[in-house]
């Protein structure tokens, strides 16, 4: 065991976790390519890396250098930066579109209702009410830090001058 622990370069543990990793990976290709449209699915990871890649990519870096350029003014020091208050809420709007997008729009209706007896009407309104939740807690976070750098800063102000 010490002879291969010295020619693997790591613990036997590892060894065996990573083979079993290659094992379940096998498994997996395995058994996507024997599902009939098998290439729709290499298609699909290949189109979803370039629109990431090459629109949405610089779409989010040219969002988050405008994002990071706000500063809001403070009386008393610095205000807390603004970008992850918005950053966070928009990631989470965003997964949740791409996750429920087609009820959302309003796709495929007809499959939706045939599959559940439900229409697809109110997803977008829930969608677009859970957006505005999650940029409201975010405000009010924001809000909150915003309060306690106000307080910290007041609190050096008042200790510098007494």
């Amino acid at each position: 065991m010490e002879r291969l622990r010295r020619a693997y370069g790591a613990r036997t543990a590892h060894l065996l976790l990573l083979a079993g990793c290659f094992a379940f990976a096998g498994y997996v290709v395995d058994r996507v390519l024997q599902v009939p449209y098998a290439w729709m699915i290499g298609v699909y990871f290949v189109a979803a890396a370039v629109l990431h890649d090459f629109v949405l990519f610089p779409f989010d870096a040219l969002a988050d250098r405008l994002l990071r350029r706000i500063r809001l003014p403070s009386a008393h020091g610095a205000a807390p930066p603004l970008v992850n208050h918005i950053r966070i809420p928009a990631l989470l709007s965003g997964l949740l579109f791409l996750m429920f997008f087609p009820l959302v729009l309003g796709l495929g209706e007809r499959t939706y209702r045939s599959a559940t007896g439900l229409g697809t009407g109110p997803y977008l309104g829930r969608w677009l009410l859970l957006t505005a939740g999650f940029f409201a807690a975010s405000l009010l976070l924001y809000a909150c830090r915003l309060v306690a750098a106000r307080r910290r800063g007041s609190g050096k102000m008042e200790a510098r001058s007494g």
